[in-house]
């Protein structure tokens, strides 16, 4: 009896959280309009989320997994601080985040002159999509690398030293795939954070077809127009969505049994 009443307190919240994606999976694979899946729109907007998300990855890895391995393995001051400002995107809203990406790279903004100095434009750009799915995503794959790294044990790392590594070495052979699966799970939320990103892209890079639209922004777009179009394209992003929590929980269970 006990477990029944805790169903029916848990009841509201459950369906609040599936009934809309349940209806809107429901509506698109009873739509008849499939025909929208091949609409030039559709197209351009899928190869655009795909190629800068691709991008978004490569610099978040290249860029945040040292910042990961700092905050994972070094004390310093201000330390706390500086967690706080890497995670504070998650929770900014997006409107604010292409706010201040404008007023940073824009013509106006901090570093505008300098950009114009060398004939540089980011805003309204498939370079300012990128900037801003970095923006955004980048702090899902630091948190989790930097615990993933704190999972390391230092005595493997000292056993790993008296073998004669060190350094990098160290790093690459023994750290980085110890820390894999959970760097992994990051990199694929990352990954799906950047694919559903709007607030700060519509603000800073627009929504031009084939250059500046993509996926998210299309559905905004089209909605009022054609929302069978809006529909099915939801259910794509819903579907890789759903992929990518699949992968991330996988990798996320790995970790927890290595």
């Amino acid at each position: 009896m006990r477990k029944l009443w805790l169903w029916i307190a848990c009841g509201p919240i459950l369906l609040l959280l599936i009934v809309p994606i349940a209806a809107l999976v429901f509506r698109g694979l009873s739509a008849s309009d499939w025909e929208n899946l091949t609409r030039q729109s559709v197209l351009d907007a899928l190869w655009l989320s795909g190629i800068t998300t691709a991008i978004t990855v490569v610099l978040i890895v290249m860029l945040g997994t040292p910042l990961a391995y700092l905050l994972a393995r070094y004390e310093f001051r201000l330390k706390r601080v500086v967690n706080l400002l890497i995670e504070l995107p998650i929770i900014l809203p997006p409107a604010v985040a292409g706010l201040a990406l404008l007023l940073t790279f824009g013509r106006r903004g901090l570093f505008g002159p300098l950009l114009a100095e060398y004939e540089i434009t980011l805003p309204f750009t498939s370079a300012a999509v990128i900037i801003a799915q970095v923006f955004v995503a980048a702090p899902f794959y630091i948190r989790a690398a930097a615990v993933g790294f704190q999972g390391v044990s230092k005595e493997i790392e000292d056993a790993g030293r008296v073998d004669g590594a060190a350094g990098f070495d160290l790093f690459r052979t023994i750290t980085l795939p110890l820390a894999a699966p959970t760097l992994g799970a990051g990199l694929i939320l990352s990954w799906a954070r950047a694919l559903g990103e709007f607030g700060a892209t519509i603000l800073f890079a627009g929504s031009l077809q084939g250059r500046t639209q993509t996926m998210p922004l299309l559905v905004y777009n089209v909605l009022e127009r054609d929302l069978n179009g809006a529909i099915l394209t939801g259910l794509i992003l819903v579907g890789f969505a759903l992929i990518a929590l699949m992968i991330s929980q996988y990798l996320t269970r790995a970790a927890q049994t290595d």
